[in-house]
């Protein structure tokens, strides 16, 4: 190993990461030849075999997962190098990897601006996926701060409330019951539901409501995304239980309300999480302590603090 270079790593990190030389070349603005080229060389140096070729398709041996690891490790520690060097100097940079569930898209992106324009040399990524998604990113420590309502049971977890996340029935305002008052739950389960898929926290939440009263309801539909959600219940095909988040901020209030209906609205919170034990960086160490305070102003004032 003492023979192999930090290119030769980095190129052997993409490579895994992509499960192709191509791919990995594409990133890396670098022709294929040359990745191949420097694998080859890096297998060389480590004298066991790190890939194994099936078809098109490149699959780490165990020589190559143990590397892959260490590559991760090493390129963390020196992307914190370079945030905790750049916070001696007064500055704050860097790059934040954020997975969100995709919820989260209806009012996060009003909590970055004023943290970017903060901090403009602090480049954001943001993954916006589902919710077994998200999960399986935080299993395998993939981003920095993961955003999400349903916390999961079987990881060692940090978890930080932020916000209030409740969620309601949602229906369009022609609907018969769009008017009434105090709606009980076994009016409401005569009606036809479209549902997020299976997993889903949200679901999750209303169908524990259900069983709680020893109730079911018919679900017409299953969709994996709130828009098309609200597109099939304008379109008359059912109600929704969804978070006030989704039609708080967008024109679909024009055709859509949350109707008002024993038990609801269901009270949850939005949590930023880390695994327990990770060193969070400068950055998203700044970034959790921003968010904690502009959620709580824009939950009280519906402003949220330029920072500028």
């Amino acid at each position: 190993m003492i023979h192999a270079t930090l290119h030769q790593l980095k190129v052997f990190e993409a490579t895994a990461r992509h499960g192709s030389f191509t791919r990995a070349a594409e990133e890396l603005f670098l022709t294929q030849p040359t990745v191949s080229m420097q694998v080859k060389q890096l297998t060389k140096a480590i004298g066991l075999p790190l890939f194994e070729q099936v078809g098109k398709r490149l699959f780490l041996t165990d020589a190559g997962r143990e590397l892959f690891s260490t590559c991760q490790e090493i390129f963390g520690k020196l992307e914190q190098l370079e945030m905790s060097i750049a916070d001696l100097k007064g500055m704050k940079q860097g790059r934040l990897r954020l997975a969100v569930i995709t919820t989260a898209k209806y009012f996060l992106p009003r909590l970055l601006g004023p943290f970017c324009q903060k901090y403009p040399g602090v480049d954001i990524s943001l993954t916006v996926t589902n919710h077994e998604r998200v999960i399986e990113r935080l299993g395998n420590n993939q981003d920095d701060l993961y955003v999400m309502s349903q916390l999961p049971e079987n990881l060692d977890i940090v978890a930080h409330p932020f916000l209030d996340n409740p969620l309601v029935v949602i229906g369009p305002k022609t609907h018969p019951l769009a008017k009434e008052k105090n709606i009980s739950l076994e009016r409401l389960a005569e009606e036809t539901f479209i549902m997020r898929e299976p997993g889903s926290g949200t679901r999750r939440a209303f169908q524990k409501l259900l069983d709680d009263h020893d109730l079911s309801v018919r679900v017409r539909l299953e969709l994996g995304s709130n828009e098309a959600i609200k597109q099939a219940i304008a379109g008359g095909l059912g109600l929704a239980v969804l978070s006030s988040h989704t039609i708080a901020h967008d024109g679909s209030m024009g055709e859509l309300m949350a109707f008002d209906v024993e038990g609801f609205p269901i009270p949850r919170k939005w949590y930023v999480v880390h695994l327990s034990g990770k060193q969070l960086s400068v950055v998203a160490s700044t970034f959790l302590d921003y968010l904690q305070v502009a959620a709580a102003q824009m939950e009280e004032t519906g402003v949220i603090p330029t920072l500028v």
